[in-house]
């Protein structure tokens, strides 16, 4: 078993580019698939696959590819979450709710009688 380190221990984006085309071959391989395999798969050149297991330069849209073929696109909500709002963005827009009930109104144009509340 391989103990990876975090990508934020990389000093070099080369670095991480070998790092995340190691982890993404390891996938493959506990997928028991060949390049060739996960590559048609995928839609992309086995040479496109290639180049991203050895944490070469490539197109995004192709390392999305791969992560979908793998069956990990999913995994992505880990890495770029949708943006939340902050707390004090929280405290500042949220609405205060209501600490007792309005009753019935009278309609418009017509004045309050006594008796009306029954």
């Amino acid at each position: 078993m391989t103990i990876y380190e975090k990508f934020e221990e990389y000093r070099s984006d080369e670095a991480v580019l070998v790092e995340l085309g190691s982890r993404l071959s390891a996938m493959r391989l506990t997928r028991n698939m060949t390049q060739a395999q996960l590559a048609r798969e995928a839609g992309i050149s086995k040479r496109t696959l290639e180049r991203i297991e050895a944490g070469q330069s490539a197109q995004i849209t192709s390392f999305v590819r791969v992560l979908r073929a793998l069956k990990i696109l999913e995994r992505l909500e880990l890495l770029l979450p949708p943006p939340q709002p902050s707390p004090m963005d929280l405290l500042r827009h949220s609405a205060k709710l209501p600490q007792r009930a309005s009753g019935s109104h009278s309609p418009p144009g017509q004045p309050w009688q006594w008796g009306e509340d029954e």
